[in-house]
């Protein structure tokens, strides 16, 4: 099962999980989030993985979605606009973000990997 991984090079919590999947022999590919971020679709299907809570795939703690007052806009914005703004901005989505075939979460806590891998 080959996994996409979007991560960033200077978050510690990136490494932290990509150090995790290397030590148990995961197979993934590991995209820059910033350069390459998650496609619209991949979004889509990230969203199912997170119960339909659009908020779960923004980095909540990011400099950019404090800059354009993302938890001011954010519910106020449709699910189709709120897709398009991470689909363009790697900053703005929660990392490390793992997406396979028939799994997917974001951010890092090792209990909720296992269970998926």
């Amino acid at each position: 099962m080959s996994l996409k991984f979007y991560e960033y090079k200077n978050c510690s919590t990136c490494r932290k999980a990509q150090k995790w999947l290397e030590k148990k022999g995961v197979d993934f590919k590991s995209i820059p989030i910033r350069e390459t971020p998650p496609t619209k679709t991949e979004l889509k299907k990230m969203l199912k993985f997170m119960d339909g809570d659009i908020k779960k795939l923004f980095n909540t703690s990011g400099q950019d979605y404090r800059a354009m007052n993302m938890k001011e806009k954010l519910p106020k914005l449709t699910e189709a606009k709120a897709l398009e703004l991470l689909s363009k901005n790697g900053n703005l989505v929660k990392r490390p973000f793992l997406l396979g075939k028939d799994l997917g979460t974001v951010g890092f806590k090792e209990e909720t990997w296992k269970q998926l891998l």
